[in-house]
């Protein structure tokens, strides 16, 4: 394993995952490539020791190897979505000449980062199928730059530069034509069936995701930066993935789970507030064999890795960072904690994860708020409210959080796939 070698498995990984579809797209194709076989929902589960299994949720993943049944759950967790901008039904808006396609803010993204960038399309469309409950589903993805939001000119807004309040309905419409009689309101939808080589009248519905799609790539004299889109939190399934792929020997039930909607408050069906990690664990040791004491044990000797990124100290804005704890990039993993429990870190766990990374020779940082303002939090505090697994909040280090375009180090993703190795191998 070799630093910059990780760290272009990681930009390859995050350009092709333009959205959560596609992410677990990504994912699967690896996990089959390794030998994991999938598991479906709808059927009993056949699970063996010494095999690799996944579950495929559509916009969420969990993947898993049998070690050994009855020596509970090493686990790490992260997130597939992003915030972003997703299109709207009846999307095409016809103004001046212009077609723009009406969106909706998905999480919280920094706004002006979106401006004046080349923007394409991705994501999931429904197709009939001739069966009523079973749409056909595909997914598409237009690739090329296809729209972009402009900006208002400085001559016509005098006080750009002093800072504006971006409003989410009028000024984040993406500009994608000039209009004319040739189009209609069924513009988009025309579109997509030419870009699926389908009638129109086949496509029932869509949620589609406008993304970034300029490449990733390393900035710095050295290469010390890595400037790529969605780092928070495809950077952590990454990770995570290739340590689980990689680590062919252990004991117990090595798993990922990565989940959904964590942006807007996980509170849905594939998020970290739902059912579907302990649906999983508990169909899991069924299939082993395990009775419900049994699985109760399991869960106990369980350990979750809750991983999302971090806050770095920032070049020109150190004072919005507590004063002794400053993680900076390209110094290993952060270890988050909040004394309010935003992050469910306590003493034990953080002292097993500073053990893994001293037995994996990796470097690590501390993460704590400034006492006066109130953080943000992630899918630990979630899961742990739904299954009591002793568990950590870390992320890698990262600037730019939530803007179109993330930066964070070059070296850190070789850290923290190294620790999740040895948490998957011992």
């Amino acid at each position: 394993m070799e630093k910059k070698a990780v760290a272009l498995d990681m930009m390859k990984f995050l350009d092709a995952s333009k959205t959560p579809y596609h992410a677990v797209k990504i994912s699967v194709e690896k996990l089959k490539e390794a030998g994991f076989k999938r598991l479906n929902l709808n059927k009993k589960f056949e699970v063996k020791e010494g095999k690799g299994y996944y579950i495929e949720y559509g916009t969420a993943l969990i993947a898993f190897r049998v070690h050994t049944k009855t020596d509970g759950y090493q686990i790490i967790g992260s997130h597939t979505d992003s915030p972003a901008m997703m299109i709207k039904p009846k999307a095409v808006i016809k103004d001046n000449g212009y077609v723009k396609l009406n969106t909706e803010i998905y999480g919280g993204p920094i706004l002006n980062t979106w401006m004046d960038r080349p923007l394409s399309l991705g994501g999931r469309v429904l197709l009939r199928s001739g069966k009523s409950m079973e749409p056909t589903e595909v997914l598409i993805d237009f690739e090329k730059p296809v729209a972009i939001i402009p900006n208002l000119a400085i001559h016509l807004n005098r006080d750009v530069n002093k800072g504006i309040e971006l409003n989410k309905q009028k000024d984040m419409l993406p500009l994608v034509s000039l209009s004319g009689d040739f189009i209609g309101e069924d513009h988009l939808i025309h579109k997509i069936a030419e870009y699926l080589s389908i009638e129109k009248q086949g496509i029932l519905d869509y949620e589609l995701y406008v993304y970034d799609p300029q490449p990733s790539s390393f900035v710095g004299f050295n290469d010390e930066f890595i400037s790529a889109p969605r780092i928070d939190n495809l950077s952590m399934l990454h990770a995570s993935l290739k340590a689980l792929i990689e680590a062919e020997k252990g004991t117990g039930i090595k798993m990922v789970v990565s989940f959904d909607n964590e942006e807007v408050g996980s509170m849905s069906r594939l998020g970290a507030d739902s059912t579907i990690l302990a649906d999983a664990l508990e169909r899991i040791d069924l299939a082993l064999g395990l009775n419900k004491e049994e699985h109760m044990i399991n869960i106990d000797k369980s350990f979750m890795i809750s991983a999302d990124m971090a806050h770095a100290v920032h070049p020109n804005s150190p004072e919005k960072h507590d004063p002794t704890n400053r993680p900076k990039l390209n110094a290993g993993p952060v270890i988050k904690l909040s004394a309010n429990k935003r992050y469910t870190t306590d003493g034990y766990s953080s002292a097993v994860f500073k053990n893994l990374c001293e037995e994996a020779s990796a470097p690590y940082q501390t993460f704590v708020n400034p006492s006066d303002q109130v953080g943000g939090s992630t899918i630990g505090p979630i899961s742990s409210s739904h299954l009591s697994i002793k568990s950590i909040d870390i992320g890698n280090p990262m600037l730019s959080m939530h803007s179109i375009r993330e930066l964070c180090g070059s070296d850190d993703q070789y850290y923290l796939t190294k620790i999740f190795y040895k948490f998957f191998t011992v």
